[in-house]
């Protein structure tokens, strides 16, 4: 890249992102990336969550969750979508008798994000914190925003809903090209 100075000569942004995103592509070998020049750029805004009761809440989520004990007695726990803080604290008792439950006894875990593609950030602590002790607080991560030049610090959390799965036990993560964003973090988090 040092080497590379002729793009440094591209005056159109567009021209220039189209470059970059070669060059990036091409050096770290992910198909996905793409630099883009967006001047008028404008951070969505996730939706509040809508006044549902949290069964009807469950429902949904329970629809982008598989569970089950496999032989052996090995948890598999597909998630499709990771689920936020606030979301987490409206149904968090109903998740816990739905799926935590049943997998918290097993001997082994499987968490399957091979068709993950979609979350929110504040859900990954909650995750990952299940798979770590209480103590010390661990940094999962820092994630940059650019648009608004803040830093969110990710720690585990002391106290959680229901009890951790811990540290003791296996635990298998799957991933595939279909992985995407959240999921994505969660499971180098945990790695």
């Amino acid at each position: 890249a040092s080497s590379n100075t002729e793009i440094l000569s591209i005056s159109d942004p567009a021209t220039l992102a189209s470059v970059l995103t070669e060059g990036v592509k091409n050096t770290i070998g992910d198909s996905r990336v793409k630099v883009t020049y967006e001047p008028e750029y404008v951070p969505a805004v996730p939706p509040p969550v809508p006044d549902i009761p949290p069964e009807h809440l469950a429902a949904m989520i329970k629809a982008t969750v598989k569970v089950e004990v496999l032989d052996d007695n090995i948890a598999y726990l597909k998630i499709q979508h990771i689920i936020g803080e606030e979301m987490a604290q409206k149904v968090g008792p109903l998740l816990l008798e739905y799926i935590w439950d049943k997998v918290l006894p097993t001997s082994a875990m499987i968490l399957d994000f091979r068709s993950a593609i979609s979350g929110e950030l504040s859900g990954i602590p909650y995750i990952v914190s299940y798979y770590t002790d209480a103590e010390p607080l661990i940094h999962i991560d820092s994630v940059y925003d650019r648009p608004s030049d803040i830093t969110t610090e990710l720690w585990s959390m002391p106290t959680l809903l229901g009890k951790r799965y811990g540290t003791s036990k296996p635990l298998i993560i799957l991933t595939s090209k279909n992985t995407l964003g959240v999921a994505e973090d969660v499971a180098y988090c945990l790695k």
